[in-house]
């Protein structure tokens, strides 16, 4: 059974313990969005190393819709948070790119989360700060995220945490309901995480942490998911010459 406040308490150590040794003094730097993973980092850091080292990043592309959500998590935990829009440096890009090269739909998606990440390290750059990660072990385990965008950091609380696993801690941590319960959109087609995925996270955390699942369809998609985006997870591949000065 999972016991969410003993795992509650053990990431909080665990964090304490990364600054311990990589950067005592330093800042966590959190790309907020208002949806639950950026509130549980959030408020696992606030604990961890107190409000007054915690920033809050908030980088909407134009108008935000639901950007109210976000700053109803900043003003909860009592953090620091400033408003970068990335919409310029967005378009920017996009305005630049040549008419002869064929740019994929997958790689105009990806773009905005990769710029959000550089405006995190630019901020944490500047203010003595480490980078949450922000992914769970759901998305991570079907590759639901952008290689250097939102699945970067320094470190990551909930990589080994389900979607299930996330909702109740933040429950522990005591974080409103509407931002632990949160439906995540996807902002470029307007449908649900879970619609874009095929099954849902219940669907997905039962499989995952105990094999079982009852649609053998979506077994297969999950199944050829994870494979398919292993590589996300794991360190870039680096050529190890061998070498003989003698």
């Amino acid at each position: 059974m999972f016991d969410a406040v003993k795992v509650k308490n053990d990431c909080v150590a665990w964090i304490k313990e990364f600054f311990q040794n990589n950067g005592r003094d330093c800042n966590a730097i959190v790309g907020i969005s208002g949806g639950k993973d950026s509130s549980v980092a959030a408020a696992l850091c606030v604990e961890a190393l107190g409000a007054d080292r915690v920033i809050g990043v908030l980088m909407p592309q134009g108008e935000q819709h639901d950007i109210d959500m976000a700053y109803k998590l900043v003003n909860h935990l009592g953090i620091k948070h400033y408003e970068i829009n990335v919409k310029d440096a967005i378009e920017s890009v996009f305005n630049s790119i040549p008419a002869e090269l064929n740019v994929s739909v997958q790689s105009r998606v990806n773009l905005p989360p990769r710029i959000r990440m550089s405006v995190l390290y630019f901020v944490g750059q500047s203010l003595n700060g480490r980078v949450v990660n922000t992914c769970n072990l759901s998305e991570d385990w079907v590759g639901y995220s952008t290689r250097y965008g939102d699945a970067a950091g320094d470190f990551s609380p909930m990589a080994n945490l389900t979607v299930t696993e996330v909702k109740e801690i933040g429950r522990v941590l005591g974080l409103p309901d509407d931002l632990v319960d949160k439906v995540p959109i996807d902002g470029l087609c307007g449908k649900t995480d879970e619609e874009n995925l095929g099954f849902t996270y219940a669907e997905l955390d039962r499989y995952i942490r105990t094999g079982k699942i009852d649609d053998m369809a979506k077994k297969e998609l999950i199944d050829n998911k994870h494979k398919w985006n292993l590589f996300k997870l794991q360190l870039m591949p680096t050529f190890k010459p061998e070498i003989d000065y003698e």
